[in-house]
């Protein structure tokens, strides 16, 4: 009977969560239910002065956001110091782990000698032959020590999901470092320890966590453990093809949601990042991408992060949503802006859905919103010289704003909307000169900005007083 697929996301709270990182947690989540498996999240937090409270938190807002709930508990490794301790145990019973003593300064020795003789560095087992007595005696004399974990010089195999068969050589690495002491485990043996306890099956995780495998290999075999599938994901790039890094930017899960990103945008281009579906299909549900989804379709090669093309998605999934919806999520960027509290208006969906209903189609992301309506909520600030249309004069706008307000000014309240605006505007316009003479000056005196809505659009959400009241203020600075 083959065994239920369970993945695992094991990240460490040492910072918020990285958008690689909730690639990683999106792909074992799609792989783990596409396999009718189960998720498991765990928190690797034994680095006990890097990791913060704070830092898990962002993580588990920040998963639950993207909408990748985990099964089972959360497991977190700094409750499970004496699992670790027992296979500290089985390790020194086995004569697979010793204590090292040697310094920091004779380390940097070692390897600065090794690299001026074109060797790879690695340490030479210097304190593997020391003998319990020894050990316990310098343990006495409280030198600073560590412990390591013998690693056989031989060939070690695995087979990749994605990469297919890859070799170590073993010989080649040197002893490695397992723990402190028996209070701190490091990331190789408390992973190994964790993945053996949580039964998982399939290990999906950065192409920079390759050389780790042969280690932990050898470590499940030491303590008995059964090898888990291993599928090591493709880096992410920046636009320039090097690795993302903070060079290129923020590249936390929360900065892209204080943008204004949606959860639903991100995951499709996270899910992009390394994989595609074989059509060319680019707008995923995470429904979909969980039917749809398949290691086999993981690429080798880096993965190139195109903030434009998250945009695109973006806007993609900004277009598609419900007014209501939409108006709701734009409420926290024009609070924090203070438009809603600077005009005095009710901040509820149905005054702000006239108002987004007419950007929908332009909005990229959420953070844009308060720019592109700021006009509806306090005046417009504009010079004389920019109500001006191309060679017209002053005198020649201030007329048709006056003509344009005695127009406006024969529409009754009830009929104030866009298209009896515009079917009352336009025949006007179309007599004059240029169409423009009456069109641009309104726009900016609505707006006080060069691209808007149509003007028509505007005056009907702002209404007839605050039309009226507008176009007064601008033919008084002309």
């Amino acid at each position: 009977m083959v065994a239920a697929v369970r993945t695992r996301f094991a990240p460490s709270p040492t910072g918020p969560l990285h958008m690689g990182n909730a690639r990683t947690a999106l792909f074992n989540y799609l792989f783990a239910k596409k396999e009718g498996g189960v998720f498991l999240l765990r928190i690797e937090d034994t680095d006990k002065e890097r990791s913060e409270k704070k830092w898990e938190k962002d993580l588990l807002e920040n998963l639950t956001w993207l909408g990748l709930a985990w099964d089972e508990d959360l497991l977190r490794q700094s409750a499970r110091t004496e699992i670790y301790k027992e296979a500290l145990q089985t390790l020194f019973q086995a004569g697979k782990a010793y204590y090292c003593f040697c310094t920091q300064e004779e380390l940097e020795a070692l390897r600065q000698d090794q690299i001026s003789r074109g060797e790879a560095p690695k340490y030479s087992g210097k304190c593997r032959t020391l003998n319990a007595k020894e050990a316990e005696q310098k343990q006495k004399n409280k030198e600073p020590s560590v412990i390591r974990f013998v690693l056989e010089p031989r060939k070690v195999k695995f087979h990749d999901l994605i990469r297919g068969d890859i070799e170590f050589d073993a010989g080649l690495m040197g002893d490695i470092v397992v723990a402190k002491d028996w209070e701190t485990p490091l990331y190789n043996l408390s992973a190994v320890v964790d993945d053996a306890a949580m039964n998982i099956t399939h290990v999906i995780r950065g192409e920079d966590h390759i050389s780790n495998t042969p280690k932990q290999i050898l470590l499940q075999e030491a303590l008995g453990f059964k090898r888990p599938l291993y599928a090591h994901l493709p880096l992410i790039l920046g636009e320039d093809r090097t690795k993302l890094s903070k060079r290129h930017g923020d590249f936390s899960v929360t900065h892209f949601r204080k943008q204004g990103y949606i959860a639903q945008a991100v995951v499709n281009f996270l899910a992009l990042l390394g994989w595609n579906p074989g059509t060319e299909k680019e707008i995923f549900s995470l429904s979909f991408l969980v039917k749809e989804f398949s290691l086999e379709r993981v690429q080798k090669g880096g993965a190139v992060f195109q903030q434009s093309k998250l945009e695109w998605i973006n806007a993609f999934f900004i277009r598609q949503m419900p007014l209501q919806k939409l108006s709701e999520l734009c409420i926290p960027y024009l609070k924090e802006a203070g438009l809603p509290a600077q005009a005095g208006l009710d901040s509820s969906p149905e005054t702000l859905e006239p108002m987004v209903k007419l950007y929908q189609e332009r909005i990229k992301k959420l953070s844009e919103v308060p720019e592109l309506l700021d006009f509806f909520f306090k005046k417009p600030e504009y010079s004389a010289n920019q109500l001006v249309w191309n060679d017209f004069s002053k005198e020649d706008i201030g007329k048709a704003l006056q003509e344009l307000e005695t127009v406006l000014q024969a529409i009754e309240e009830k009929d104030w909307n866009k298209e009896t605006l515009e079917t009352t505007i336009m025949p006007h316009a179309a007599k004059q000169q240029s169409r423009g003479v009456w069109l641009w000056p309104m726009r900016m005196a609505l707006t006080g900005k060069q691209a808007s809505a149509g003007p028509f659009d505007v005056a009907a959400v702002l209404g007839r007083k605050e039309t009226l009241e507008r176009l007064m203020i601008a033919r008084k600075k002309l």
